[in-house]
This record gives C-alpha cells, sequence and structure tokens, in this order.
C-alpha cells in the first residue's frame, strides 16, 4: 500500500527473528541460541537490564567507564529463567524481561507493572506491520510501542524541540555549521519517557530513531542500528533524575572545571594580530568590563595553510611566550584553537604518513580528506585537503596528546577542540576499525586525547572547549554550541540545544553570544553581519545563565561595538555572572556526584507538572534559580511558574504558581525567580576570578524562604555560611 512505503523501505532487507532457544544461566548471563547467534541478557545493576548479541568481535573504545563492574555486578545478580509455553521469564530482583516467541517480542515488567514492550502496530489483516525484532548481516531494526502523550527526551545536542516526539533523528556526527537543522555536532543513542524506561544503544555506530515518527508510525518507538553487534541497555527509573543519575554511572560523570572557566571568555573569528587581542584585553580592563579568558580561534595563531602542527606563525606572534605572559600579567587566561587534521602543505606531513599516525583508505593508504572535490580543493587557505589523525595509533594518539605540553608549559589553559566531525565511512584506523564505527567515537577520542594532555601538562583541572561530542563525552567539559545563526531564531535554537544536551547527561554547555555568522555577504563564506544591540544584549542575558558564558563570533563581539546602553547593561550582567560563580560551583559538585545537568529543562526540574514540560525555553539554572530568557524583539516573554511561590529578583517580590504569566521586559532584564526553600550562595562582584579568594569567595547568601531538606545545595556551600550574610526573603 502507498501509505506504506516509508516503513517499507527502512525494513527492506531485515530478517525478523522469531525463534530463541534458552540455552543456560552462567555468571550471571542468560544465554539464548538466535539465528543472528547467541543473544546474553544479564542484570547488571539496580534496575538495569542489558541485552547484547556480538555477532563479531569489536574494538571497545571506553564509552561505558566501568565495563569490569558492570560484569562483576551481573555475576552477583539472583538472575534465573522461568520458561512457559513459547515464552521466557528473565527474573532479576523486582525486573522481569518476557520474550515471547513467534516472532520474538520483548515485554518488560518493573514491580510486576508493565513499563515496555516490543511495537505492538498492526496490519487490517492481523500481522505486525513493524518488526519486533530484526536484523541482517550488519543492522538491527527494534521497535518498542508509545502511548499516546508519552514524550521522550534525550538524543544528545539537537536544536529543534526537546519532545522528540514525533521527530527521525539521527546519531551520527556532523558539522552543523548552525543549529536550524536536525543534525548536530554532540549525538548520543540515549533516549528516556518520563514512564520511566530509557533505552541506551552502546555502539559508537550509526543509529536512526523514530520516536513515534509517523510516516513509520506514530505509536512506535523505532530505532536502526548500523553495526552487527547488538548492545542495549533498558534503564528503569522514577523519575528523570534518577534516569539520568543511572545513565551517567554507566558512561561517566563530568570532571570539574576550574573556577577560572566560569568567569567570562572573549573571542572573535579571528583577532588577525597580537596586538588587536592585545588591544582588547587592555579596553576589557580599562571600561572595567569582567573577563577571565581569551581565545585564539582557527586561523589566528598558527599558518593557516599548513594547520595543524601546534605552532605558532612567527610573523605574527615572534615570542609567543613572551605573549602568553603579557596576557597572563594582565590576568587573563589564554584559549587556543585546535583541529585534528594536518594539512598535507605542513612539513610534517610526510614525517607522519610515514609513521602511520594518519587515518587510512580501504588501499592502506593515507586517507586525505578534502572540504571541497578537486579542482576548487586548494580554494580556502584555512581549509587545506588534509590527513586525520588516527587516534586508534596508540603512537599517533601519545604524539598528539603531547604536541600539547609546549603550548601548556608556555602558559596556556585550555584548548578549544573544534572539529571532529569530518570522517567517511570508508576510512579504516590502525585497529582494524573502519569509518562506519570510527565516525561517532572519534569525537570522544580526540576530546579524551586532549584533556588528558591538560590534565598531564596544564593545570590541576583538566579542561577542554569541545564542540563534537559522543555518549560518555560529558566526562570532558567543557561542551559548547558550535556555529549558531546570528538572529532570534539562532538564540532559542542554541537554548534547545544546550537544554537537550542536558536531558542526555551532559552537566555543561554554552553557546556563542550573538551568534557566530550573520548577514551573508557578497564573496564571503561566513556572513559577517552583526546582530542588533538588542539581540546581542538578550543573547548574552541568556548566556550569562549558563554553565559558562562565551562572547563569540565571525565578527567583534565585545560590548562597546553595540553601543553606550549595551556596554553598560553587559557590564552589569557580568558583574551578576561573577557573583554566581560559588553557585555554579555548588551546581558543579552536585553534577559531579549525581549527572544532573546545570541547566534544567522543565521535564527534568518539574517531572510531575506536565503543565510545564512544553515550555522549552525556561529551565533551572541549577536548584535555585529558574530562567525565562527572550528571544524576540521587542522584550515580550511568555513563561510558566509551577506551583509553589517564586521570588522574582528584580522586584523582590513573591509570586505563586502554577501559572502562565506574559511580561514585557525593560532590555536590562529577563525573568529570573529564585525557588522557595532553596538558597543561593554569591560572591563578590570581580574584575577576573584572579581578584577571588582561594577555594571559594562567598559573599552572602539569599534564602528563598526556609531552606527546604533535599532543596539546598551541596556541602561546598553549606560548610562555609559561618560569619556569611544571609540575605532571607519571606
Amino acid at each position: 500500500m502507498l501509505f506504506d512505503q516509508e516503513i517499507y523501505r527502512l525494513q527492506a532487507g531485515f530478517t525478523r527473528l522469531n525463534w530463541l532457544e534458552f540455552e543456560r544461566v552462567a555468571e550471571g548471563i542468560a544465554r539464548f541460541k538466535t539465528a543472528f547467534g547467541v543473544l546474553e541478557v544479564s542484570a547488571p545493576g539496580e534496575n538495569l537490564l542489558r541485552l547484547r548479541c556480538e555477532r563479531l568481535p569489536v574494538p571497545e573504545y571506553g564509552i561505558l567507564t566501568d565495563p569490569a563492574a558492570l560484569n562483576d555486578a551481573a555475576r552477583h545478580a539472583s538472575l534465573k529463567v522461568e520458561s512457559e509455553a513459547e515464552a521466557f521469564h528473565v527474573v532479576a530482583g523486582h525486573l522481569r524481561l518476557t520474550l515471547r516467541q513467534d516472532p520474538v517480542r520483548i515485554e518488560c515488567y518493573r514491580n510486576d507493572t508493565l513499563v515496555l514492550e516490543s511495537g505492538s502496530d498492526r496490519t487490517i489483516r492481523g500481522d505486525l506491520r513493524v518488526h519486533p525484532l530484526a536484523a541482517d548481516e550488519e543492522r538491527w531494526l527494534l521497535s518498542f510501542s508509545l502511548w499516546s502523550e508519552e514524550p521522550l527526551y534525550g538524543l544528545g545536542e539537537k536544536f529543534g524541540g526537546l519532545n522528540k516526539r514525533g521527530q527521525k533523528i539521527e546519531s551520527w556526527n556532523r558539522d552543523a555549521t548552525g543549529v536550524n537543522a536536525e543534525i548536530s555536532y554532540k549525538n548520543v543513542p540515549f533516549i528516556w519517557s518520563p514512564r520511566g524506561w530509557g533505552v541506551f544503544v552502546h555502539s559508537p555506530a550509526r543509529v536512526t530513531h523514530g520516536a513515534g515518527y509517523a510516516p513509520w508510525s506514530h505509536r512506535t518507538y523505532l530505532l536502526a542500528l548500523d553495526d552487527p553487534t547488538l548492545d542495549l541497555f533498558l534503564l528503569f527509573a522514577d523519575s528523570p533524575a534518577e534516569m539520568l543519575a543511572r545513565y551517567t554511572a554507566l558512561t561517566g560523570r563530568p570532571e570539574l572545571p576550574p573556577r577560572w572557566s566560569y568567569g567570562a571568555w572573549f573571542s572573535r573569528a579571528y583577532y588577525k594580530t597580537a596586538d588587536e587581542i592585545v588591544d582588547v584585553a587592555r579596553q576589557l580592563r580599562e571600561r572595567r568590563i569582567p573577563a577571565d579568558v581569551l581565545t585564539l580561534d582557527g586561523r589566528a595563531w598558527h599558518k593557516p595553510e599548513t594547520r595543524f602542527d601546534f605552532s605558532w606563525d612567527p610573523d605574527r606572534y615572534p615570542d609567543p611566550a613572551g605573549f602568553v605572559r603579557g596576557l597572563r600579567q594582565m590576568n587573563y587566561r589564554l584559549c587556543l584553537w585546535e583541529y585534528s587534521y594536518m594539512s598535507d602543505l605542513n612539513p610534517l606531513f610526510s614525517a607522519l604518513v610515514e609513521k602511520g599516525y594518519f587515518l587510512k583508505d580501504r588501499n592502506g593508504e593515507t586517507y586525505i580528506y578534502r572540504w571541497l572535490p578537486p579542482p576548487n580543493d586548494r580554494a580556502i587557505p584555512h581549509l587545506q585537503p588534509s590527513g586525520l589523525i588516527d587516534f586508534t595509533h596508540p603512537e599517533a594518539y601519545a604524539w598528539f596528546r603531547d604536541m600539547h605540553r609546549a603550548l601548556f608549559e608556555m602558559g596556556v589553559s585550555v584548548m578549544k577542540t573544534d572539529y571532529g566531525e569530518a570522517l567517511p565511512e570508508d576510512v579504516v584506523g590502525h585497529n582494524g576499525d573502519t569509518g562506519k564505527r570510527l565516525h561517532n567515537i572519534y569525537a570522544l577520542l580526540y576530546n579524551r586525547c586532549v584533556f588528558e594532555a591538560s590534565q598531564m601538562y596544564g593545570e590541576r583541572e583538566g579542561m577542554v572547549w569541545g564542540r563534537s561530542g559522543w555518549a560518555g563525552g560529558q566526562r570532558y567539559p567543557v561542551q559548547w554550541g558550535g556555529d549558531p545563526q546570528g538572529d532570534w531564531e539562532g538564540l532559542a535554537g542554541s537554548i534547545r540545544g544546550g537544554l537537550s544536551w542536558g536531558l542526555s547527561g551532559g552537566a555543561f554547555y554554552t553557546h556563542d553570544i550573538g551568534g557566530f555568522y550573520g548577514a551573508q555577504e557578497s564573496g564571503s563564506l561566513l556572513g559577517s553581519g552583526m546582530p542588533t544591540p538588542e539581540l546581542y544584549i538578550r543573547w548574552a542575558q541568556a548566556a550569562v545563565m549558563t554553565s559558562h558564558t562565551r562572547f563569540h563570533g565571525t565578527s567583534p563581539r565585545e560590548p562597546w561595538f553595540f553601543g553606550a546602553q549595551a556596554e553598560e547593561i553587559i557590564r552589569k550582567w557580568l558583574a551578576w555572572r561573577y557573583q554566581l560563580i560559588p553557585y555554579l560551583q555548588a551546581c558543579a559538585l552536585e553534577a559531579q556526584a549525581t549527572g544532573l545537568p546545570v541547566m534544567r529543562a522543565m521535564p527534568l526540574a518539574f517531572p510531575d507538572d506536565p503543565l510545564a514540560w512544553g515550555f522549552e525555553h525556561q529551565y533551572m539554572l541549577g536548584p535555585s534559580l529558574l530562567v525565562a530568557p527572550v528571544i524576540q524583539p521587542g522584550g515580550k516573554v511568555r513563561f510558566y511558574l509551577p506551583a509553589g511561590r517564586w521570588f522574582d529578583i528584580w522586584k523582590h517580590a513573591w509570586v505563586q504558581g502554577p501559572g502562565l504569566f506574559e511580561r514585557e521586559m525593560p532590555l536590562n532584564q529577563i525573568p529570573i525567580f529564585g525557588r522557595e526553600g532553596t538558597l543561593l550562595p554569591l560572591g563578590p562582584a570581580v574584575q577576573h576570578t584572579g581578584e577571588l579568594k582561594a577555594e571559594l569567595d562567598l559573599e552572602q547568601v539569599w534564602a528563598f524562604g526556609e531552606p527546604q531538606s533535599g532543596s539546598t545545595l551541596p556541602g561546598l556551600v553549606l560548610n562555609r555560611l559561618e560569619g556569611v550574610k544571609v540575605v532571607s526573603y519571606q
């Protein structure tokens, strides 16, 4: 039938799994023979089931933080298999996985309540319209039933609606060159429902998700895995916070970013000379605009035609160490741009080819990546045909990591790990894996390598400023949102991208204030038009209320370029930003302990209030502050306050929720409310973090009503309240 063409194309080539045969339980793993290999079922943790069918040996990439602990937990689980006619019941504590036959279908029970089951979409003839479980030699296809009005969340940094219901999402990293479509830089094959179930596909390969995608089946979640090995985790939880805790227990929680990273970052694409960035550094201090980090972006500090080999452009930076030292004397940290490709014009290129440090094609020759096809592949000076560093090669990995040493010892504080999404499917790694499995995991290996370099050769805390990512990438903070278009929709999409990343286990996130690119100019590959002062201010206000704050774009983003009014407003908002640093440090500790992100979307923050879930541009910043950015010109904003009392930090007045509110905000304000029963620790308004006392500089604490048990902040703050001014708002 015509209306079935989309689902027919999806399922073409797959064979439905019809039967399985129970073999045995050994070391906590139930084994079933199938037509596609041995299916293993285990319970490697509380409220956790694992389904695995390894048809080919595959390399491990460290997506899971502790595979040995999972195996040990599975061995000690009291797992048993009960049989009945045409069904097997795998029982582990209060979880029961029922495997029914002909065709094989899955039912997951928790405390005898059905929580998740295979797709039940049938045709008028009575047969199943979608495969419950199917495979071919290299792929898998699974389906799960959805209830009407059941939302779905996760799947990484996605710039569309936070509720993925109705969307088709591909877990495949891309250079999105914006925030305007489904494609994104940071993908995570983890999806969850507020009904209490989650699915995590432990694989580096492409996963396509039909999350109630109507052309396939609006009543079904289908996932197509482009990998011979199936390794599926089913997670069960009583709340979204508990769901993220379970997922991040599997894939890791973040290291703590250094305190200086919470200060303001200033950048352009790009500062063309040392004098230009030093002039910006001086003006920031003279104009009393708080700042901590300056970034030399792509093309700013090396020879563009030969990038990237960690070397400075000697014409512009004859004394790099002196340049870095000079910025540090002005109390700035320096961030340097990098990527993991090397131009074939670079003098080091041939030596690295000889050592086998680049990814290869199927013939064993060094693969050359081209941004443009010949004969135009040399047209862009800074995007020359390049080799791709092979992070599966232990020596290449170590070489790339150790090449950072001189930079960090010189005084560079952090690297901006740009790109990482360019691997084609036909490359081959040193470990024998092809680009089909290396494409996504490359981002994890790249950021891990640079993070380790920052720990080994930099200061105590490790850090990257990363664009691309995969499952497990949240362990290596911080992530930013790529290249948004500099308009109001670019701002809105950036907010959604950060919240979606948070709903996928990512704790830290920010976006380019003002947008990365603007109006297209004739003859320019990147539009360099300036955002309007109004948009610039609104974007800065939103970004101040995220885990990290950076001004960046293809045109100047320093406040004085937008007029005296904008400069004064930004100055005051950055003073507020620096006051928030103790609070952000406390939020970071909570993220490390629980997996909760700093920016918390409404479904995560208010799981018992479905009316709140549809407000996808407002969020909780940590446990205490509700933020509603202005995302349209004119200052009008509509927001929702859940049940309880909320303290308006501008009016110093309490507002009762639940309720829908609409306000027209003055240019210097956006709605921010303190949640009753919480604390807000604040530090001094300083010009840079070098002016702060060691460890924690706590000046005052705002108490929104009476602090409630379980709603306060970690011991970082609570243990240091003696002698601190407490401002109580009753």
